[in-house]
């Protein structure tokens, strides 16, 4: 497998990875670069130069498949050998080979333990067969704790490469057992970011069936990473410079279940929190109906765990919910915040929802008002609902009008960004611990513990007026607690009391 310690490649063939979409797409990137890194490859993300460009495509609404085409073509444009890779490419397969022939080939997921070879053929003129697409949950076993023991190609998993000649790893992993040190096991990854915040990936696919979400199909059935492999890839991360590990997945609350142990990720993070290096770890990508009480007890009380609650509600109105196959409602979707704020009380939230879904009435609408305005989200992403090939939701009556859905999603959008600006305005003269993200011009940006990278809101740190820490010293990586003085929307102005944890390395 690919560590820290692996060589650099000679200069030679040079490859430009491009990630759209979620984060677990850019784990899976990061596998893809150990690949290609371990054969030889030059990795970057700068398509400028490059012999190859892998696209690596998001599949999930009609907006993300046409950013993902719109990327493709833009680097055909260059002159430059195109590739694509991904959920939209693992979704559409030969349809799409056919009809974007700019791209030179579409790669499935199980391309991914072969990607240099696959790569090596496309750079000589080879044709490479796109794969007819198929339901990935049923490659796997029904039963959950078989899942592991299936010989599936899982992004993001670290499984071993190809035989001699076909991508083999520049270092052998070492034969290991559950009494390796964590340290000691093979980790599969390759950065392509240097900054301070990195993602875990706890497992990959979902056993849910949301009538709306396509993702199941082409990502296959839920299966969890091991603790092991976990804290090897955290420790390995912690000794590249990583501050704080996202843990992403399509459905966390899941974890260990197929593992035997529904409550793995209630012991994980404690472990993950005391890794050498690591001041925070973020947990995400929650389900409701299956956040337990003592994962929201693990989330709120551990140190070193951002009380944050990134939580999946996509309505509040029973019947859309049921609709949806989704269970809850706005009094015990409350009833889960109030919990998690009785513990926490500066806890942050954050969660999605779709607005004009099949059969969705103006009760419906008010109902999910009355949870926005009484749930006090700190983030609140809206969606206006549209069809998706080979969901449930694409052939249910009720359909909402184009014009209805666009008034409904503007009116949401327009109410969440006030909601989310007064919340944060409820910040004002309180402590957050900020993680330094960047420094650009003499500009701290980071985020406090309510604040996930890129989806949420962030954190300016200005000079205190009487002295106390130096804001010009500050470097990427730092934790320090501070004093919320202003806010801009969602953003917050801070003034930084104390260092907590300085990055390590860091020239002061």
């Amino acid at each position: 497998m690919v560590s820290a310690a692996s060589p650099s490649p000679a200069d030679g063939r040079r490859v430009a990875l491009l990630t759209l979409g979620c984060a677990r797409n850019e784990v899976d990137s990061e596998e893809l670069a150990a690949r290609l890194h371990a054969d030889g490859w030059q990795v970057t993300t700068d398509g400028e130069r490059a012999d190859v460009v892998v696209v690596n495509t998001c599949g999930f609404v009609e907006k993300a498949k046409q950013d993902s085409i719109q990327t493709l073509l833009a680097a055909a444009d260059t002159g430059a050998t195109v590739v694509a890779a991904g959920c939209m490419a693992e979704r559409y397969g030969r349809e799409l080979a056919d009809s974007l022939p700019e791209a030179r080939a579409v790669l499935s997921f199980d391309d991914y333990p072969d990607i240099a070879a696959r790569l090596d053929a496309v750079l000589v003129g080879e044709t490479v067969p796109a794969h007819t697409p198929r339901d990935r949950r049923e490659l796997l076993p029904l039963t959950p704790v078989a899942r592991r023991a299936s010989a599936v190609s899982l992004p993001g998993h670290g499984t071993p490469a190809s035989p001699p000649g076909h991508g083999t790893p520049t270092r052998v992993a070492p034969q290991t057992d559950e009494h390796t040190p964590a340290h000691l096991r093979p980790v599969l990854r390759h950065r392509l970011d240097t900054g301070p915040v990195a993602s875990l990936k706890l497992a990959s696919g979902c056993d849910r069936r949301c009538a709306f979400c396509a993702i199941p199909a082409f990502r296959g059935a839920f299966v969890s990473r091991t603790p092991d492999e976990l804290l090897a890839e955290a420790e390995w991360l912690a000794g590249t410079g990583v501050r704080e590990l996202v843990l992403v997945s399509e459905n966390s609350t899941s974890y260990g279940k197929d593992l035997g142990d529904p409550r793995a990720l209630e012991k994980l993070l404690p472990q993950l929190a005391a890794i050498d290096g690591i001041v925070r770890v973020r947990a995400s990508y929650l389900q409701p109906a299956e956040t337990r009480p003592g994962l929201v007890e693990a989330i709120a009380t551990t140190p070193g765990v951002a009380a944050y609650f990134d939580l999946s509600f996509q309505h509040s109105s029973e019947p859309v919910l049921r609709r949806m196959r989704r269970f809850g409602s706005t009094d015990r979707f409350l009833e889960l915040l109030a919990g998690a704020r009785a513990l926490a009380p500066e806890a942050g939230a954050r969660s999605n929802f779709i607005v004009g879904f099949p059969g969705e009435t103006r009760a419906d609408v008010d109902e999910l008002v009355r949870f926005l305005t009484e749930a006090r989200l700190d983030a609140i992403g809206v969606f206006d609902y549209s069809d998706e090939d080979g969901t449930e939701a694409a052939g249910l009556p009720g359909k909402v009008s184009a014009a209805t859905v666009r008034r409904r999603y503007d009116k949401l959008v327009a109410l969440a960004d006030e909601l989310c600006s007064q919340r944060a305005e409820e910040r004002l003269g309180s402590t957050v611990e900020v993680l330094v993200d960047s420094v650009d011009d003499g500009v701290v940006e980071g985020r406090a513990a309510h604040q996930a990278p890129e989806v949420d809101g962030s954190t300016t740190l200005v000079a205190p007026p009487g002295g106390g820490v130096d804001v010009a010293a500050l470097r990427p990586g730092d934790l320090v607690r501070a004093t919320v003085t202003g806010t801009e929307g969602v953003d917050l102005v801070a003034v930084p009391d104390e260092m907590i944890s300085a990055a390590p390395g860091a020239a002061r």
